[in-house]
């Protein structure tokens, strides 16, 4: 087998002595090896394998750590992890205490940041570059964000604070989206490379001043010249212009997948005494055909065959919690033409991709931009609109205080339908969804529904939409549990448990997927003689006060919930249970008070002890 170069990469360091023809072989191989190993783990592929020229060149120019790059959403890392000492782990990367498929500081000072969510690069630079301004130290700063996440509100924010701010600091907007025009290209690159020289600032400045004590004349000049250069810029680069409004510099678009042109367009910006803004085209999925082909599926995608790019799915099974929920909105959008479905830059991984071949006008892609979903949904209601909010657990976080102010005060009828609620597996803490039973619980008003299985999610969604007023759905990632779907969906009555299993020693209250879980220790209970009643609560609120009551006649009283335990679901059950003075050893299972990593959910379940055995193990403890 012949030697690769990236088997002696073991530091950025190690790239400062390759020429540049070879720091293109590199990136060859390391697109290579990002294809071999998540064929074998899944992973965000098409954005890694996008970003892997901006890395190289980042790498051999910078002296990391000392120097920071600041990764959005850290998806597109893979290459970063594979040249700073992490080749060899890479083969775990997304598995059960392997490495982590985004940036965790926790694992290698080369990460600044643990990264996940969409936005937030630029203010975490920002405020990196005032440190190092506080401090007096020389570090550079650059932040990677994407296009998509640039629409962000937070990353607007913060291009406003930069902008007032003037610190040294770099921005690769890394843009997928564009093509590139090659002879405006060859043009504003000289110019990019001028306007991002510290003598080019000090010249405009004195030039500017010197015009401005001169009277009407100078002033007149001084607006002549900056109209002509604005026209001239929109010109040439008609992107640039918000940019340079907030007084960030902004070269032209430049070539992403060129090493040489990566390398001397930054050689020059990181000698910048302001920020810079450079403007990266790459093509997603790029060196890889199918993920070229086919960026959308290949952006978090599981095991795949290499040749095909085919996902090596399991055949049959129960259809997942996504598509049952997908196909109950459409049923609902024909039978109610108010309804609309909202994402955010979700659609395909929320299900609404077929209501939007369905109903084109009625499904809204926010993109990434949760707050703005919400407030939206808040007017549809007003107009007089059934929205229907599908966005994933964890970044419905997000867009917290427009749940509370803009929606739940005014009471409208918005339908939150939180998927990937509980944890989901590979992508690790920031991507677990276990914090909604508490920020959903805690509004006024508003209804909260943790199905167990497909069939109550699909009776879950139409009395959502019949009873009106603020209302959510929390629903787990992956296969429901393969029961029969509803012909016609039912109206559930607010705060009923249905009693999935009798007992009289110990009743375990369940919510969500944990029915199941709590179903599986039962039986493991009743071989040692311990009968358990299980109940399916089905509303995280209303609580069923009476199904609380009557559990407090056994021994004990269990509650497990797929969230965390401090504010949640079981601690409603203990406030009921003393409302009612009713005395009896309680046990709240849940998630525990600390962050929990990546992994296959039955490893994590087994982890912190809500897997059957787990569960059966406490409740023994608890009896003895």
């Amino acid at each position: 087998m012949q030697p690769r170069i990236l088997d002696a990469v073991n530091s950025p360091r190690d790239l400062k002595v390759l020429t540049e023809d070879e720091l293109a072989i590199l990136a060859d191989e390391v697109r290579q090896e990002i294809v071999a190993v998540t064929s074998r783990t899944g992973g965000h592929v098409a954005s890694s394998l996008g970003a892997v020229e901006i890395i190289l060149a980042l790498h051999s120019l910078l002296d990391c750590p000392k120097d920071k790059i600041v990764f959005d959403v850290g998806h597109q890392a893979y290459a970063h992890k594979l040249v700073t000492g992490r080749r060899e782990e890479f083969k775990t990367l997304r598995q059960y205490q392997g490495l982590s498929g985004f940036t965790k500081p926790a694992e290698s000072p080369y990460d600044v940041h643990c990264s996940g969510h969409a936005s937030d690069s630029l203010s975490i630079a920002l405020g990196l570059a005032k440190a190092r301004a506080l401090k007096g130290t020389d570090e550079k700063i650059v932040a990677v964000i994407g296009d998509a996440s640039l629409a962000g509100g937070m990353a607007f924010e913060a291009l406003n604070a930069i902008g007032q701010a003037q610190l040294p600091l770099v921005i690769i907007l890394n843009d997928n989206e564009m093509s590139i025009s090659r002879n405006v290209g060859a043009l504003m690159k000289h110019l990019g490379f001028i306007r991002a020289t510290k003598e080019y600032r000090e010249t405009r400045d004195h030039v500017q001043d010197f015009l401005e004590q001169h009277g009407k004349l100078g002033e007149g000049m001084v607006n002549f010249g900056r109209s002509m250069k604005d026209s001239l810029k929109q010109f040439v680069v008609p992107n640039a212009m918000i940019f340079e409004q907030l007084g960030i510099v902004c070269t032209a678009p430049i070539d992403g997948h060129n090493i040489h042109t990566l390398r001397e367009t930054l050689s020059s910006v990181l000698q910048a005494d302001g920020p810079v803004l450079v403007h990266v085209v790459t093509k997603k999925g790029h060196g890889y055909g199918p993920a070229e082909a086919d960026p959308e599926t290949f952006h978090g995608v599981g095991p795949y065959d290499i040749p095909t790019g085919k996902q090596l799915k399991k055949s049959g099974g129960a259809p997942s919690y996504t598509n049952v929920f997908g196909e109950a909105l459409v049923h609902e959008a024909e039978a109610n033409p108010d309804v609309v479905g909202i994402t955010a830059a979700m659609k395909g991984g929320t299900g609404l991709t077929k209501l939007g071949e369905r109903f084109p006008d009625r499904c809204i892609d926010a993109g990434i931009a949760e707050e703005n979903a919400v407030g939206m949904a808040a007017g549809l209601a007003v107009g007089g609109k059934k929205p229907v909010v599908a966005i994933y657990s964890t970044f419905m976080q997000r867009a917290i205080d427009q749940m509370i102010i803009d929606n739940a005060i005014t009471n409208d009828d918005v339908v939150f339908c939180l998927d990937r609620a509980g944890l989901v597996g590979d992508d690790g803490p920031t991507h677990h969804g276990v914090f909604d039973l508490v920020y959903a619980r805690m509004v006024p008003g508003m209804q909260v529904l943790a199905p167990s299985d497909e069939a109550e999610l699909v009776n879950g969604l139409h009395t959502a939409l019949a009873l009106g007023g603020p209302f959510t759905i929390r629903y787990p990632r992956g296969a429901a549990e393969g029961v029969p779907l509803p012909e016609e969906p039912e109206v559930m009555e607010p705060g009923v448990a249905r009693r999935v299993r009798e007992g009289s020693d110990v009743a375990i209250l369940a919510f969500g997927r944990m029915v199941g879980q709590a179903a599986r220790a039962a039986e493991l209970l009743a071989e040692d003689g311990i009968e358990a009643r299980v109940v399916d609560m089905r509303w995280a609120k209303p609580l069923d006060r009476t199904a609380i009551k009557n559990a407090a006649q056994t021994k004990l009283v269990v509650t497990i919930e797929e969230g965390v335990v401090c504010g949640g679901a079981g601690e409603g059950v203990l406030e009921v249970l003393s409302e009612q003075g009713l005395a009896v050893p309680t046990l709240v299972l849940g998630i525990p008070d600390r962050f929990v990593g990546q992994g296959k959910v039955d490893l994590l379940f087994k982890e912190i002890g809500l897997d059957p055995e787990g569960i059966a193990s406490r409740i023994r403890e608890e009896l003895a």
